[in-house]
């Protein structure tokens, strides 16, 4: 690969979690026995591109993110791992991320705790795909649902071609500088309502790339999504118990 730095992983899990309606902060609900954000911190650990990771949490959930990181994380990144406060939006929040990142990470990864069953394989996809010369990467499914514009009054005013879409996941991954870049300018626009930092790069003028995304590594967001995730959970580990 043709970076010459190491990869980090800022891992977003600030968020309040009011849609899931389990009384806490998302990251911290429990999913197949772990926190959601216990299972993603395991992820990153297994990277095997990844040697960094900054962990943005609620402001007083750093001590209990902490023993997380230890447990999932300790002894299985080549680097240093780091939990720092989250702001008042996501974007705030993985600013405070970057700021965190140590000096000789050259790509950045942008992950969601809520995305916690995002395999291992695709943080180290989106680190190559930026290591091999992209400014910016985000993995993305093709839509199967056939979705409709429109307006303020509820009509529809057009159908886009699914061919044309893709539904986008994290870990979105971008060279350092670029990532920064985008979040300077941002927030010297005052523009604090970008739906993730691909858009940020977006308005910067650089193209973001493509890659293969994961159907695993969906957003839990409702408690229809926390079921699927304690199913896909519980084949994982009848697949890998042992045959009788």
């Amino acid at each position: 690969m043709s970076t010459e730095g190491k990869a980090a992983c800022v891992l977003v899990a600030a968020g309040r979690g009011e849609r899931l309606g389990e009384g806490g902060p998302k990251a911290f609900v429990r999913v197949g026995g772990r926190p959601l954000i216990w299972h993603a911190l395991r992820a990153i650990a297994g990277a095997d591109l990844v040697s960094h990771l900054v962990a943005v949490v609620p402001a007083g959930y750093e001590r209990q993110a902490d023993e997380l990181v230890d447990d999932a994380v300790a002894g299985r990144l080549s680097g240093t791992s780091r939990v720092v406060s989250g702001g008042e939006n996501r974007q705030r929040s993985v600013a405070l991320g970057l700021s965190a990142v140590p000096a000789d990470a050259d790509i950045v990864l942008v992950h969601d705790a809520a995305r916690c069953l995002a395999p291992s394989g695709l943080l180290d996809a989106v680190v190559r795909a930026v290591a091999h010369g992209q400014d910016a990467v985000v993995p993305g499914l093709p839509v199967v649902d056939t979705l409709k514009r429109i307006d303020e009054r509820s009509r529809v005013i057009d159908t886009p071609p699914r061919s044309d879409l893709r539904a986008v996941q994290t870990p979105q991954g971008f060279r350092r500088a670029v990532l920064t870049r985008a979040h300077s300018d941002a927030e010297a626009r005052g523009d604090t309502d970008a739906p993730d930092d691909a858009s940020l790069v977006e308005r910067t003028g650089l193209p973001v790339h493509l890659v293969a995304g994961h159907q695993e590594a969906f957003k839990i967001t409702t408690g229809h999504d926390l079921a699927v995730a304690e199913t896909v959970l519980a084949r994982a580990r009848a697949s890998a118990a042992p045959a009788p």
